[in-house]
């Protein structure tokens, strides 16, 4: 078999499970997978027992350009991205001016990202109230889906929408063969938070009560069964929406779900007061959620494991006072989510690597309609691949975070996991804390603009 490239492994993380393996490069595409070190090509690089595994897939990163680039940018994030072992990123359609609730504002964000992301990416429409007839024209320019918020977003220009909206958006979701992505928080259920300043992480989570994703989660099961639009549940934090999930997947409803790493790895009773880099919508809950959501990880329910990185200037954290109420929220984890799940696996045990690869890549490219694409290692899929040492630790030090903004919770804490070299389309982008190449990723879009 001859190749541009041969990246062998006495560990590479396929759909058959983790064993030694040469993969073929051709063109920036993977030609074949071979058992052992078999065969013969041009360069090859043998990374000894480092597990090599398809690049992770990213689907819910908020980007924030063109608009507000001093939150963070496709440069930032693309380098976050290359040195968290992510080869392909999907940018959220808000905290950008314009929101990505039109095909103009579509444009203007892929203007905005061409040229500038070391990773490869693509785009979530938006959905709020009134734009409808607006979906249409995002989908034929390349959107694989369209977010929403049934509570307010947190900036003016991405509005929230109720049940009569999404009445009137998931016939045209579903006619286009598109995915709707929802923040699910009932705002019912949600009690109006003091205007004075608190610095009890408990006072801020009793505004969130887990009650609002459970019966927002329970309307969206509602929806898809009575529409047959395909939904999914973005960064679930309530244990107790996984019934209801499981219901509907059992119902063989086109209905799916996602966590992310800060649900999986921390807990409300570890939180400190005044320690707002925390906070998030929906909240970290307690530990026995956090075990559940565990649980509903392993059997199936949730799907997969996505950043959600959302990050902000410092001051508006308001991390000096310490506010919770005032703070805002949104987690920065672009780099982390690898070692973060892999190391909270570790301590509960029966994780292996191919269920790792399936939460971080597989999954996440299924939901974008990159499936045999992106976040597998088979013949015809791009050669995006990460090189990393699982039993490596290290300790998180903000001088070696690429996000735009440092503040993190993961700071000083002692992961296990450590990217070695990662791999877009069959080049080497990054090695050992560095960055090869000018950005050079590829914009992802269904039709193309």
């Amino acid at each position: 078999m001859s190749a541009d490239s041969v990246i062998r492994s006495r560990r590479v993380v396929t759909t058959d499970g983790v064993s030694p393996a040469s993969i073929f490069v051709r063109d920036g595409v993977i030609s074949s997978v071979e058992d052992g070190s078999a065969g013969s090509g041009g360069e090859v690089l043998d990374f000894g027992d480092s597990v090599v595994m398809p690049g992770l897939v990213d689907t819910h990163v908020h980007v924030d350009e063109p608009g507000r680039t001093e939150w963070e940018g496709f440069e930032t994030a693309g380098r976050a991205a290359a040195a968290g072992g992510v080869t392909t990123l999907f940018d959220m359609p808000l905290n950008s001016v314009p929101a990505t609730t039109s095909a103009e504002a579509l444009s203007a964000k892929v203007a905005a990202a061409t040229g500038r992301t070391f990773v490869d990416v693509g785009f979530w429409g938006g959905v709020v109230p009134g734009n409808e007839r607006d979906l249409a024209g995002m989908a034929e320019k390349g959107v694989p889906g369209f977010k929403c918020f049934l509570v307010p977003s947190g900036v003016p220009e991405f509005g929230h929408v109720g049940e009569r909206d999404l009445a009137a958006a998931l016939p045209e979701i579903a006619r286009l063969g598109r995915v709707l992505l929802v923040h699910a928080e009932d705002p019912r259920y949600l009690p109006t938070p003091s205007s004075a300043a608190d610095r009890r992480y408990s006072a801020y989570l009793a505004t969130r009560p887990s009650r609002a994703e459970d019966e927002a989660v329970a309307l969206l099961a509602r929806l898809c069964r009575n529409t047959g639009a395909r939904i999914h549940v973005v960064h679930l934090s309530s244990a107790d929406a996984l019934a209801e999930i499981a219901r509907a997947r059992a119902e063989g409803l086109p209905f799916s779900a996602e966590t992310c790493p800060h649900y999986l790895f921390f807990a409300a009773e570890e939180v400190p007061d005044g320690a707002t880099e925390f906070k998030c919508a929906p909240p970290i809950r307690d530990r026995a959620n956090r075990e559940r959501l565990w649980e509903g990880l392993r059997d199936g329910t949730i799907d997969m494991v996505v950043s959600d990185h959302s990050p902000s200037p410092p001051e508006l954290k308001k991390r000096e006072a310490g506010d919770f109420l005032s703070a805002w929220g949104g987690i920065s984890s672009l780099q982390l989510r690898l070692p973060a799940v892999w190391t909270a696996a570790r301590a509960r045990g029966g994780v292996d690597l191919e269920r790792m690869s399936a939460w971080l890549s597989a999954a996440p490219a299924r939901l974008a309609g990159m499936e045999g694409r992106k976040g597998t290692l088979v013949p015809g899929a791009d050669a995006d691949l990460v090189v990393w040492n699982p039993e490596q630790t290290f300790e998180v030090r903000p001088e070696e975070i690429h996000h735009r903004h440092k503040l993190t919770p993961y700071a000083g804490r002692t992961l296990a996991g450590v990217v070695e070299t990662v791999f877009l389309a069959g080049e080497k982008i990054f090695e050992r804390g560095r960055l090869l190449v000018p950005p050079r990723g590829k914009l992802l879009l269904r039709g193309g603009v």
